[in-house]
């Protein structure tokens, strides 16, 4: 604990619920009004956190930049940066200098690694996107994983706008994801989807009048 910071947080209106159970560095800059603070929640270095916002508990932030509204639960925020009215977990972790767009939903388990992620977009379940840029209202479907390591080097994945991505999509990058492209679910995508193309299956082909 830190309490002394926590104190002092405390004097300018920040609500801690438990100052005993909250570490918060002297670096991090907390200066929004309305923000909450749960147990057990530590928050280190240049991490800076704006109005409106919850954090924890259970919750370890580190060089985050967190903006308005945004609400994060039993997860773990990294080098990265969260935009306003944002959900993160439980149980995420966000790292890699991600970007976070506005209004974007993060559910449980899932890990977002040197991505970013476009407004209005939802990955709700147990999915994993490292190296990705997605567009905007994207949907990623629960056990999505972009296969992002060839055992050689990372590769990118890249979803556009309005995009469906089916439960325990396989995204074997390098690989681009057009606008309003769907995949079926447990699809294994080896190659490039054109705009408004649905592609299934193990390889992943096109879908016959979708």
């Amino acid at each position: 604990m830190n309490i002394p910071q926590v104190n002092e947080l405390i004097s300018k209106g920040i609500k801690v619920i438990d100052p005993h159970t909250t570490y918060i560095d002297k670096s991090v800059k907390i200066t929004g009004k309305g923000i909450e603070i749960h147990p057990n929640t530590f928050i280190k270095g240049e991490t800076e956190i704006n109005d409106n916002c919850t954090i924890g508990p259970n919750s370890f932030l580190n060089n985050a930049k967190i903006d308005r509204n945004v609400k994060i639960t039993f997860s773990h925020v990294e080098d990265s940066h969260v935009e306003d009215n944002c959900t993160i977990g439980p149980y995420s972790r966000i790292r890699n200098n991600s970007e976070i767009g506005k209004n974007v939903t993060i559910g449980n388990f899932a890990e977002i690694k040197a991505s970013t992620i476009g407004e209005n977009s939802r990955i709700n379940h147990y999915s994993y996107l490292g190296d990705a840029f997605l567009g905007t209202n994207v949907n990623i479907g629960a056990g999505t994983i972009t296969c992002n390591y060839d055992g050689e080097k990372k590769n990118k994945t890249s979803i556009g706008d309005n995009s469906f991505i089916g439960a325990g999509t396989m995204l074997i990058a390098p690989i681009k994801i057009g606008k309003n492209a769907k995949t079926g679910a447990g699809s294994v995508v080896t190659k490039n989807v054109n705009d408004f193309v649905t592609v299934v299956g193990n390889p992943a082909k096109i879908l016959d009048n979708a």
